[in-house]
C-alpha cells in the first residue's frame, strides 16, 4: 500500500497535469475559433468554383485537356495531410490507418509514393520504408495561401512530367468540435463532374469571354491551388477541434483521478491515525498492568 507521502505526491502531480491540459484546451479553443472562421469563409468559394468547372467540363473536347485527361495508373501519388503536433486524440492514428487501407486497396502493379504534409505523417511513414517524395513539416505555424500554391505547383509539375499518373489526397475534414471525417479525394486528373452533381436553382446562363475552353484551362491551376488551401484549412481546423476535445477529456479524467487519490489518501490517513491511537491505548494498558 502506498505511503501518505507517495499519495500526496501523486495528487500534486495530477493537479499540475490538470492545469496543463486545461490551459491547452483554452489555447485550442482560441485557435479553433480563428481556424473555423477561415474554413467557413473558404468553403463557398471552393463550392462555386466547382460549380463553374462542372458547367465548363461538360464539353467533350475538354476531356483530353491537360490535368483532366485520364491516364492508365501505374504510379500513384498520395498526399497525406496529418498534424505537426500530438495531444489531439486519435486524429492522426485514424488517418494513418485510412492511408494504409487505401494503399493496400490499390491493384497489383501500381506503385504508391507519398507526399506527407505534417510531422506525424513524415515520422510514421518515413520510419517504415514507404517511398516519400515530399516531406513538409512546420506548415501550420504560419499557414498562408502562398504555401498552398507552392505545394500545388509541385504536384502539378510532377504530374506533367509523368512522375505519377494520378494524385489522391487524404485528410481530416472538419465537421464539428467532436467529429472529423476522413476524406479521400482524387486531386489530379480533375475528376469529371456530372451535371446532376451541380446543385442550382435554375440553369446556368453564363457568357464566357474569350471562350469556354480558354477559361477552363486558365481556371484549372487556380482551382487546384485553392483545393489544396481548403484541404489544409480543413485539416488545421479539425486538428484544433480534436485537440480541444482530447484536452477536455484529459482534464475531466484528471479530476476523477484526483478524487480517487484523495479518497485513498483519506483512508490511509485514517488508518494511520487509528494505528497511532491503538498504540497509545496499548501502551497505557501496559503501564497500568505494570503498575
Amino acid at each position: 500500500m502506498p505511503t501518505l507521502r507517495e499519495v500526496r505526491s501523486r495528487i500534486s502531480g495530477v493537479q499540475k497535469t490538470r492545469k496543463i491540459t486545461r490551459a491547452m484546451k483554452m489555447v485550442a479553443a482560441s485557435k479553433l475559433r480563428r481556424a473555423q472562421s477561415r474554413i467557413i469563409a473558404a468553403r463557398p468559394y471552393a463550392r462555386k468554383m466547382k460549380e463553374l468547372l462542372g458547367d465548363l467540363a461538360q464539353m467533350e473536347e475538354i476531356q483530353t485537356a491537360d490535368l483532366i485527361a485520364q491516364r492508365e495508373v501505374r504510379n500513384l501519388a498520395l498526399v497525406v495531410v496529418t498534424s505537426d503536433r500530438g495531444f489531439c486524440g486519435a486524429f492522426n492514428a485514424n488517418l494513418i490507418r485510412a492511408v494504409q487501407a487505401h494503399i493496400d486497396a490499390q491493384p497489383a502493379g501500381v506503385s504508391v509514393r507519398l507526399i506527407c504534409v505534417g510531422k506525424k505523417g513524415v515520422d510514421y511513414f518515413g520510419k517504415r520504408g514507404y517511398s516519400l517524395i515530399g516531406r513538409h513539416v512546420g506548415v501550420y505555424g504560419n499557414l498562408v495561401y502562398s504555401w498552398a500554391q507552392s505545394l500545388a505547383g509541385e504536384i502539378i509539375a510532377g504530374y506533367r512530367k509523368g512522375e505519377f499518373d494520378r494524385v489522391d489526397i487524404i485528410y481530416n475534414e472538419f465537421k464539428s468540435i467532436a467529429q472529423q471525417r476522413i476524406v479521400v479525394e482524387q486531386f489530379i486528373p480533375v475528376p469529371p463532374l456530372p451535371p446532376e452533381s451541380v446543385v442550382r436553382k435554375k440553369p446556368a446562363n453564363f457568357i464566357y469571354e474569350p471562350d469556354r475552353i480558354g477559361i477552363l484551362l486558365s481556371m484549372l491551376p487556380r482551382h487546384l491551388n485553392f483545393q489544396i488551401w481548403r484541404v489544409l484549412l480543413e485539416s488545421s481546423t479539425a486538428e484544433e477541434g480534436a485537440r480541444m476535445a482530447a484536452m477536455e477529456n484529459a482534464t475531466e479524467n484528471a479530476g476523477e483521478m484526483i478524487a480517487t487519490l484523495q479518497l485513498q489518501y483519506n483512508k490511509a490517513r485514517q488508518g494511520a491515525i487509528t494505528k497511532e491511537l491503538l498504540e497509545v491505548v496499548s501502551g497505557a494498558e501496559a503501564l497500568r498492568s505494570a503498575g
